[in-house]
C-alpha cells in the first residue's frame, strides 16, 4: 500500500470550478492500493479557504473525516497581496467544519520526515505549498518517496488564454523550485489528460450505481458538463466530456503502467511575461544533454484507466 499526501486546491463545482479535484480525492479513498493519510489545501482552481471547506465537506460525505486538513498557501510564492476570500455564501454553506490546526508546508514537512522514503506527495494543484516545504526542509527533496504533478504541457502547446497549463501558470515560480528540488517526481501534464474523459454515459451509470458518493458525483459530473459546453464551446471539450486530469495522476501513483513514461530535462518561464508558465521540454535525445531532472507522462492507455476509474468511484 502507497502511502500519499494530496495536495489540492479542490473546488468541487462551486462556484464554476472543475470536479475532478473532487474525483482525485475520492479514488485516493477508494483505491485499496493508497493509504491516503494528509490532505493539505492550496489557492487555485479557487481561493484556499474555500478549497479548504470543501475538502472537508468531501471528505465527510466520504465517510473520512479522520484524515487530517491542513490548509496552505493562500498565493502564489511572489505575490501574496493577491490572496483571495471565500465568498459569503461558501462560508455560510460550509463554514460549520474546520480544518486541523497549522499550515501545509509544515505540515507535509513534518509527515514527511517523521517517514523518511515512506510518502509519495502528489499535488493536483499549484505546487505552492510543495516549494514553500521545499525551501524550509530541504532534506525534504531526499526524504520524500516521490513527487506525483499534475500540471504542465509536455509535448503539446496550451491554446487557450495563456502559454502555460493552469497549475503551473498560477505560481511557475514554484513550478520551478519543485523541478530543480533534486526531488524524484513525475508530471502527469495536460496534453495527456485531456485523453481521459468522463462522458454524459458514464455520469449515467454513476448516477445509476448503489453507491450515495457515486449517484452524487453523476449529477456534479453533469452539470459540469454543461457548464463547459456553454462556457467553452469547440475549445476544450466536445460538449459531451469532461477531462479526468487529477483523478489519472492519483491512479498512477499505485497504478504507473497507465502511462507511458519518458525521463526529460524540465524547465519552466517564470515572470510576469505573457509565456509565464509554459514547459519547456528537453526529451534527451542528444548525445551531449543534461541529466533527467523528472519523467514526463508522453500517452495513456486511456480505456483501462476510465474502467478502473469507474470501477472505484462505484463502490463509494
Amino acid at each position: 500500500m502507497i502511502r500519499i499526501i494530496l495536495d489540492t486546491d479542490l473546488g468541487l463545482g462551486e462556484p464554476g470550478t472543475e470536479i475532478d479535484d473532487g474525483f482525485a480525492l475520492a479514488l485516493a479513498v477508494a483505491d485499496p492500493d493508497i493509504q491516503l493519510e494528509l490532505i493539505t489545501t492550496v489557492n487555485g482552481n479557487t481561493d484556499v479557504e474555500t478549497a479548504t471547506l470543501l475538502t472537508l465537506e468531501l471528505v465527510d460525505r466520504l465517510g473520512v473525516s479522520n484524515i487530517p486538513v491542513v490548509k496552505g498557501a493562500s498565493a502564489k510564492l511572489m505575490r501574496p497581496e493577491m490572496a483571495r476570500q471565500a465568498s459569503k455564501t461558501i462560508v455560510a454553506k460550509y463554514g460549520h467544519r474546520k480544518p486541523t490546526p497549522g499550515f501545509a508546508a509544515t505540515a507535509i514537512i513534518d509527515h514527511v520526515m517523521s517517514n523518511p522514503g515512506e510518502i509519495t506527495v502528489v499535488a493536483i494543484g499549484p505546487t505552492t505549498n510543495i516549494a514553500t516545504a521545499l525551501n524550509l526542509e530541504p532534506r525534504l527533496a531526499k526524504n520524500v518517496k516521490e513527487i506525483v504533478m499534475m500540471g504542465g504541457s509536455f509535448l503539446e502547446q496550451v491554446t487557450w488564454g495563456s502559454a502555460g497549463e493552469f497549475n503551473v501558470q498560477v505560481d511557475p515560480e514554484a513550478a520551478h523550485a519543485v523541478l530543480h528540488s533534486g526531488a524524484k517526481q513525475r508530471w502527469v501534464g495536460l496534453d495527456v489528460t485531456m485523453k481521459v474523459r468522463l462522458t454524459r454515459e458514464h455520469a449515467k451509470r454513476m448516477k445509476a450505481s448503489k453507491g450515495k458518493f457515486s449517484s452524487f458525483a453523476g449529477d456534479f459530473t453533469t452539470q459540469w458538463i454543461d457548464f463547459i459546453s456553454r462556457e467553452y464551446p469547440g475549445a476544450i471539450t466536445d460538449g459531451d466530456s469532461c477531462a479526468m486530469h487529477d483523478p489519472l495522476a492519483v491512479a498512477i501513483v499505485a497504478h504507473p503502467e497507465l502511462i507511458t513514461w519518458k525521463p526529460a530535462y524540465v524547465d519552466v518561464v517564470t515572470g510576469e511575461a505573457v509565456g509565464s508558465g509554459a514547459m519547456v521540454t528537453d526529451l534527451l535525445s542528444r548525445r551531449s544533454r543534461k541529466e533527467a531532472n523528472c519523467e514526463i507522462a508522453v500517452n495513456v492507455d486511456a480505456a483501462k484507466f476510465m474502467e478502473f476509474f469507474l470501477g472505484q468511484i462505484e463502490k463509494l
